[in-house]
């Protein structure tokens, strides 16, 4: 049953976190009683205090509370898969050496409409994680935008020591020491595209749109696996497939290595959203009561959202054409409307297709 009914939301949960969560509680609250509906909540903001991705995390905890250990590695694995499928599936189409007119048009339309879409979030998320919480949280916001535009990748660092120096405020008077250490031996110690999903999988504070930073300077200017409009595709293809948007890291592996580096791309980049849940999972009312973490997030919140908008000017970058543009404006005006953002991503994709049926060039 668990692999069912979770295998059927990943499937049919197109829109992002939002949607993942209205069809866990649906199911687990409202319908089947499974869970109440404080824990379901209690566990839904504690998901919110961990990194990574927030709907994968609480759709494995409450896969865990139905059917124990292996409810949550079911319902975790069907929560996943149906967008990893599509996703493998599109890039064996769209990263091989010839990709057709068509998914090349999808893919241009879909980026161009993504840049709204991606912009919105981030003021969205903005407005919440700033309101009265002082100048320090405006300061963390424009550094995760700056360090977003100026390093790419190396903004994790910046979210991170923003997480720390907000906790350091809160705890003045005591003692604070942070080796790199360990960083250091990482990255010097493991293959870059196992570094970029854990990355992705680990340390991605905010929401999902914050791995497109944290992907982009790897794939694109550190190694060179994909091209800035390879890359701008990969992410509106993985908003327009169903479950969470770190789906995209399994491009970044194919564009890398082909099958097997998607498939270890996924694999690290959604491990660590199962270790946080049989590790933290039973103590999620106590996590979100925590100060410590509260503080943490305070800080880390703040330059996540900040890493979240200046996504926004290395992907306006990636736009070559005029009628690209065109639909970034089209997309704005809809999300402004309160069209939801999937149906825009989709607007989009059919005016990259209608761009290729007019004869106008294709990136």
């Amino acid at each position: 049953m668990v692999a069912r009914e979770w295998g059927r939301i990943g499937l049919t949960s197109f829109g992002g976190p939002p949607a993942q969560v209205a069809m866990l509680r649906e199911l687990c609250v409202d319908r089947r009683r499974w869970i109440s509906a404080q824990e379901f909540e209690d566990a839904n903001a504690a998901t919110q205090l961990l990194p990574g991705p927030g709907g994968t995390q609480l759709a494995i905890y409450c896969a865990r509370r139905v059917g124990g250990g292996l409810g949550a590695l079911l319902g975790g694995l069907a929560f996943i898969a149906p967008g990893l499928v599509m996703v493998l599936a599109i890039s064996a189409v769209a990263l091989g050496d010839s990709p057709p007119l068509w998914a090349r048009a999808v893919g241009a339309g879909a980026a161009a409409a993504v840049v709204a879409v991606v912009a919105q979030a981030g003021l969205a998320l903005g407005r919440t994680s700033v309101a009265g919480r002082g100048v320090r949280a405006i300061v963390y916001m424009l550094a995760g935008g700056a360090a977003t535009v100026a390093v790419g990748a190396g903004v994790v660092l910046v979210i991170v020591a923003c997480g720390l120096v907000e906790l350091a405020w809160r705890r003045r008077g005591a003692a604070l020491t942070v080796s790199p250490l360990p960083l250091v031996l990482a990255v010097a110690t493991i293959p870059a595209l196992a570094w970029t999903a854990l990355k992705v999988g680990a340390l991605s504070y905010g929401g999902g749109f914050v791995i497109i930073p944290l992907m982009q300077g790897d794939a694109v200017d550190t190694y060179g696996w994909m091209t800035n409009v390879e890359f701008a595709n990969a992410v509106a293809y993985g908003q327009l497939t169903p479950g969470p948007v770190v789906h995209t890291v399994a491009m970044v592996g194919w564009a890398a290595a082909g099958f097997g580096g998607a498939m270890l791309a996924a694999t690290l980049g959604f491990a660590p959203s199962f270790l946080a849940v049989y590790l933290v999972g039973d103590r999620f009312v106590a996590l979100r009561e925590s100060a410590a973490a509260r503080a943490f997030l305070d800080g880390a919140g703040p330059a996540a959202v900040g890493a979240i908008l200046g996504a926004t000017v290395p992907l306006v970058e990636t736009l070559e054409k005029w009628w690209q543009f065109a639909a970034l404006g089209l997309a704005a005006v809809a999300l402004l409307a309160r069209l939801p953002a999937f149906w825009v991503l989709v607007g989009g994709a059919g005016a990259g297709l209608l761009a290729a049926a007019a004869g106008l060039a294709v990136p």
